[in-house]
């Protein structure tokens, strides 16, 4: 008897601490991560040609593509470098072309 009542006293005690964990898991933590895996496959798939916004608001089409870095044309004459993860969005992707 005093082995199940210690044991059920355990589990009401444990018990508003996994709900708050659980509320939190789908509330806070899930949506942070599936924000962070979309925004991550965003910049994966930017390509030369795509406009694009940076988190500092400037717009630009992207000239020349690396691993880490980009370099945006602002203008005609303009070209400005930026790390990759300093694009915000984008705004409208390149046509692709094919070649042949």
């Amino acid at each position: 008897m005093w082995l199940a009542s210690q044991s059920s006293s355990l589990w009401v005690t444990l018990m508003p601490f996994v709900l708050m964990f659980a509320i939190f898991y789908f509330l806070l933590i899930r949506p942070q991560q599936k924000k962070s895996r979309e925004r991550s496959s965003m910049l994966n798939a930017l390509k030369k040609g795509d406009k694009v916004t940076t988190i500092g608001g400037m717009h630009g089409t992207i000239e020349q593509i690396s691993d880490d870095t980009i370099v945006l044309k602002v203008n005609d004459v303009t070209k400005l470098t930026f790390d990759r993860s300093a694009i915000n969005n984008v705004t409208a992707r390149s046509e692709a072309k094919s070649e042949g």
